[in-house]
């Protein structure tokens, strides 16, 4: 008897020991992610704004509803947010033309004034890789400046100087719709096209691009556009906010082919944590829900909600004001999910990083980076706004990379490019 005693606490003092084992595993593990996450610079290229988030009553060093704001980026070790100069496509016409200028200006002059008027001490514009390093050594956040649609380029190829003057890196051609630069991916869904591919005005611009040293984003444009952008620019090019179309067949993401292209051209694609381009089986059974509950919550704040076909029929300023209410809606909408028994899962960090592993599988890890589209669309659960910004670092960890993979993927791989364009245009100046 004494000997079947002895064998049993045997057993248990193993089983002990082992749970022992199995919990400074996952304490260690969350030890290391927490320490690389804390070392390498976290880069986002893509954060949308609203003007009205700018001012000296309201603006980014509060916590506001949006998913992206300076005490949100702090808790979540987000260091970098590209802010986006976004123009809904509208008529190509002057006076369309006009309007969209107008509204890129604006919010230019929006981010300007959060990082040299109400916020200078918290965060700073960065407009080289150098710049972001320094930046992020005095421990400041770091703005950085994206164009979210070369619309308000209008007739006139010298905005395109304009533009990186007032701190764009980056522009894409195009966003849903045709644009005057070039074809959208949403030609897709009619076969309809206006250019097939760039215009006489588009292979201009992104000649004038690569000129001042402005990354060519192709993350909106068709597929042949990006094709021919390719075959001219002298300098690599990015997708900003895209994901793996094998994983995801949606027009937004980039297929293998393109993949090679992007490869072969030494740019770089920034995975989005956008629930419809990740995981097309989760979203669709999740989305009829959110969306009723969306209705609901819109209705109570005498909202009518709108379908994309129809944000696509709303003037600048109609978008913007909408967006607004949208932004209001997702946090109440995300606690009343909470509540909620029986839903189907929500795509997740887990599914984000299963496009990571795609994309480095099939381009290698130089040439994958990574992006929210928070204020956008964008956010999954996990990494629902910069709050969460570490769990993606811990899923990473888990899969098994590196920190000095982490760090390319992060924003190594995306300032190399940037440097690179950079050369390019001291080349042809």
């Amino acid at each position: 008897m004494c000997n079947k005693n002895f064998i049993n606490l045997l057993i248990f003092l193993v089983l002990i020991m082992s749970c022992k084992s199995e919990i400074s595993k996952e304490d260690k593990l969350l030890a290391d992610a927490k320490a690389i996450h804390e070392r390498v610079i976290t880069l986002d290229t893509h954060c949308d704004i609203n003007v009205k988030n700018f001012t000296d009553e309201l603006n980014y060093t509060q916590d506001l509803d949006t998913q992206i704001t300076l005490p949100k980026m702090k808790e979540g070790g987000l260091d970098v947010a590209w802010f986006i100069v976004y123009t809904g496509q509208d008529s190509l016409t002057d006076s369309g033309y006009e309007n969209a200028y107008k509204n890129a200006m604006s919010k230019f002059s929006a981010i300007h004034k959060l990082v040299e008027d109400i916020a200078p001490n918290d965060i700073e514009l960065a407009l080289t890789s150098d710049d972001v390093r320094r930046i992020d050594a005095k421990g400041k956040k770091v703005a950085m400046i994206g164009i979210e649609n070369g619309y308000p380029v209008g007739l006139d190829i010298s905005n395109v100087e304009k533009f990186y003057k007032r701190g764009a890196r980056y522009m894409s051609l195009s966003h849903n719709g045709h644009s005057q630069l070039c074809d959208s991916n949403t030609g897709e869904s009619d076969n309809i096209w206006l250019h097939n591919g760039l215009s006489d005005l588009g292979k201009q611009v992104v000649t004038e691009m690569n000129r001042v040293g402005m990354m060519i984003d192709v993350s909106h444009p068709s597929k042949e556009s990006m094709r021919q952008m390719i075959a001219l620019s002298k300098a690599p090019i990015i997708a900003s906010h895209s994901s793996a179309r094998a994983l995801c067949n949606h027009s937004r993401n980039l297929d293998d082919e393109q993949l090679v292209w992007l490869k072969e051209n030494g740019g770089v694609v920034q995975t989005v944590a956008f629930t419809s381009y990740l995981n097309t089986e989760k979203f669709e059974k999740r989305v009829g829900i959110e969306v009723e509950i969306a209705k609901q919550i819109l209705d109570s704040m005498g909202v009518q909600w709108a379908e994309r076909d129809a944000q696509k029929l709303m003037t600048a300023d109609e978008r913007n004001t909408y967006y607004g209410h949208l932004g209001t809606m997702v946090p109440i909408r995300k606690n009343k999910l909470a509540t909620l028994k029986d839903l189907p899962p929500a795509v997740d960090v887990s599914d984000f990083v299963n496009h990571i592993d795609y994309l480095v599988e099939k381009m290698g890890i130089d040439h994958v980076g990574i992006s929210s589209d928070f204020d956008g669309g964008g956010g999954i659960a996990g990494w629902s706004d910069a709050s969460e910004t570490f769990n993606v670092t811990l899923e990473l960890v888990k899969r098994g990379y590196t920190e000095a993979q982490i760090e390319q993927l992060w924003s190594g791989n995306l300032l190399r490019v940037l440097d690179e364009v950079e050369a390019v245009a001291k080349t042809l100046n």
